[in-house]
């Protein structure tokens, strides 16, 4: 992808600004951001001169004036916490449906080539029904899971009805540098990371033998383009194919970093699935192949941390 026009919504965020920086090598990047949970930090080291950055919400600013002109959309703008649509649905509705509703909308109206959307593995629910298939039914299970389903649904009608191509693509448990440890709403790769860092004893809801399908943000970054230069459609799985439980994730972390410590065990939190794994064959189709090292990549992640925490 080079010498396009391309809008990145969510572009200070953590999966957005990893976008935005591999975007901006070759690309204008429009970010819309309206610095909810993204931080102007995150792109403060790129190249600045090819990026354009307008600070507002999705859902009140004129989107049609920002798109004008784009070749595509990259739509990451969400609230993308579980237990925060569960505290707060109302709002979750909003940014999540109606937010994207207008994003298509604008895109329709302004020849926009290609939106991509970032759903969620959460679209499924809960089930011991493993890995999980573009082909299972959705069954979400959370405020969260609703929206990116009825985002996903959005995304099919505008290609049906009015023609404009999209794509979504229900991402797995993201994770790499940039992502914040400190919202009270955080992931748990994250959190894990910043306590024992500090020496503190992380929490674990549940038993810990809930799993995860973990993947780098390289990698999401990857699909992303590809899914936007591609002719393909509809719904794509994009995790690592592989499992791991919290209990083990806690483990690892804890021997790259080198303290010995134990975690806390509290009650499972509602709205939070089991079990998780992708079956990414689909989306291999489309040229997504993530040869990636899970323990090597949690160590570049922990890295990361150290410098940010020294």
């Amino acid at each position: 992808m080079k010498n396009k026009k391309v809008v990145v919504t969510g572009g200070l965020g953590f999966i957005g600004s990893h976008l935005v920086e591999k975007l901006s090598q070759d690309n204008l990047v429009v970010i819309i951001d309206d610095q909810s949970t993204g931080n102007i930090e995150n792109i403060k080291h790129f190249n600045i001169s090819k990026i354009d950055t307008t600070l507002g919400d999705i859902t009140s600013i004129n989107l049609e004036e920002i798109f004008d002109g784009a070749d595509y959309v990259f739509h990451e703008a969400a609230v993308t916490s579980v237990q925060k649509s569960v505290d707060d649905p109302f709002i979750s509705n909003k940014v999540n449906i109606t937010g994207t509703l207008k994003v298509l909308e604008a895109a329709k109206n302004t020849d926009v080539k290609k939106v991509v959307l970032a759903s969620s593995s959460a679209v499924y629910g809960d089930t011991e029904s493993l890995p999980l298939s573009e082909d299972d039914p959705v069954n979400p299970l959370s405020p969260y899971a609703v929206g990116k389903t009825t985002g996903e649904l959005y995304c099919n009608v505008f290609s049906e009805i009015y023609g404009l191509p999209t794509i979504s693509l229900r991402y797995f448990n993201v994770f790499g540098p940039r992502q914040d440890p400190n919202s009270q709403y955080a992931a748990v790769i994250p959190i894990f990371i910043d306590k024992i860092l500090k020496n503190e004893s992380p929490i674990i809801y549940g038993d810990g033998e809930q799993s995860r399908d973990f993947v780098s943000v390289k990698n999401i970054v990857a699909a992303n383009i590809m899914a936007a230069e591609s002719k393909l459609t509809g719904a794509f799985n994009i995790g690592l194919g592989k499992s791991t439980t919290i209990n083990q994730l806690f483990l690892m972390i804890k021997e790259i970093i080198g303290i010995d410590i134990q975690p806390i065990y509290e009650k499972e939190r509602p709205g939070d699935i089991k079990y998780s794994l992708a079956d990414i064959s689909k989306a291999k189709s489309m040229g997504y192949d993530p040869k990636a090292d899970f323990k090597e990549e949690l160590k570049e992640t922990v890295e990361w941390f150290k410098k940010v925490l020294s």
